[in-house]
């Protein structure tokens, strides 16, 4: 279902934003200009940059089914429970991403009545998004209350009328604050802590004593340092890291000496020939969906032997490959026999692993041998 749903976006959205044939020609051109304002070109790019015609088409027809792609995946594999009547909070919803990924992704929460509060500073894209989810979903028992405002993290509390502290079930916040943090100098520290404590206390603030907290960034290293940052200050709040962490201790990332950051990549996925014709013509194919995240609760604190495989795989002496993992234990690398059919992915669990008390001399990870996993 899923997948069927994922397929359809392009002719969704060729549907609802038709093309001019006449314009159809610098689609791909446009794409490739947005990309390089969202990436490399990130100073020249103006706050309204969405609120250009060309870039919000090409932002509709190109990133829009891509990031749904992304997020559908990462959520897929979340365990995130909601009630009939609950809020859900989306801070820089854009085109309304994680509503239609929502909707994709979890088809038993498509026969209850959920009010989003979702909250962009271009009226343009949030109208678009609207436009898009009544395609996708209509007919929805849905509220989506629409909110044209700045998010400004240094300020708690009340948004906008009708999103009060601490009722929101869910508060999400999809690639919103690197356009914050990319300002920041890589070895600012200190900058990059308070970017993540304001941000924290911006969605704690929001969310419900018993709510999810869902933050979604790019999977380059300033976003998993952000993420490590992050991470820390939720606990401080009491809101214990649900995924993909395994523990509730100090992430070993940190002040990890190995240059590992938390992301994850999916190679294994079935975009459609449309998306995929369309990237092609843009220049920019899409071989992985990588991202880092973060959903924190208040559960308790976890405990347990485990960890979760946070890089590819790569070749190791002896006839082994591997792997680099997070758990309790720090940085561990995850050694098996290269004929092992059972291939670590990234973003995979490992559970009841037995140490060999080694550590690896490059990283300085806890080795864990693969083939004396208890079953």
């Amino acid at each position: 279902m899923m997948i069927r749903l994922l397929h359809s976006l392009p002719n969704i959205i060729n549907k609802t934003f038709p093309i001019p044939a006449r314009f159809r020609s610098a689609l791909p051109r446009d794409i490739a200009e947005l990309s390089q304002l969202l990436t490399n070109k990130r100073g020249e790019r103006s706050l309204s940059y969405l609120g250009r015609q060309n870039f919000l088409s090409a932002y509709l027809h190109y990133f829009l089914p891509w990031n749904l792609y992304r997020l559908c995946i990462l959520l897929k594999d979340l365990d995130i429970k909601l009630l009939p009547n609950n809020t859900i909070i989306d801070l820089g919803s854009g085109t309304l991403t994680l509503p239609a990924a929502l909707w994709i992704a979890y088809p038993n929460l498509r026969t209850i009545p959920l009010e989003f509060f979702c909250i962009d500073r271009s009226g343009q894209a949030l109208e678009a998004g609207k436009k898009f989810f009544n395609a996708l979903a209509a007919d929805s028992l849905w509220k989506i209350n629409l909110v044209r405002k700045d998010i400004d993290i240094n300020k708690n509390g009340v948004i906008h009328k009708g999103i009060t502290s601490k009722n929101g079930a869910l508060v999400c916040a999809i690639n919103l604050f690197n356009e914050i943090y990319e300002k920041v100098s890589y070895n600012n520290t200190g900058g990059l802590k308070q970017i993540a404590s304001d941000s924290a206390k911006l969605m704690h603030t929001l969310a419900a004593e018993n709510g999810y907290i869902l933050t979604v960034e790019p999977g380059v290293p300033q976003s998993g340092r952000f993420i490590s940052f992050l991470r820390d200050e939720f606990i401080k709040l009491d809101r214990i890291p649900a995924a993909p962490c395994t523990h509730s201790g100090e992430c070993p990332l940190i002040n990890s000496k190995s240059k590992k950051w938390c992301h994850f990549a999916h190679e294994n996925f079935d975009p459609p020939k449309e998306l995929v014709r369309l990237s092609a013509a843009a220049k920019l194919p899409k071989e992985r969906l990588v991202y880092s995240y973060l959903l924190t609760n208040n559960a308790k604190k976890q405990t347990g032997k485990a960890a979760r495989v946070i890089s590819d795989s790569f070749p190791l002496p002896g006839g082994k490959t591997g792997c680099y993992g997070c758990s309790e234990q720090g940085l561990v690398l995850l050694a098996q026999d290269k004929h092992n059919k059972e291939k670590i992915l990234s973003g995979n669990l490992v559970k009841d692993f037995i140490n060999t008390n080694k550590i690896d001399v490059k990283s300085g990870a806890l080795i864990i041998d693969l083939a004396g996993e208890k079953k």
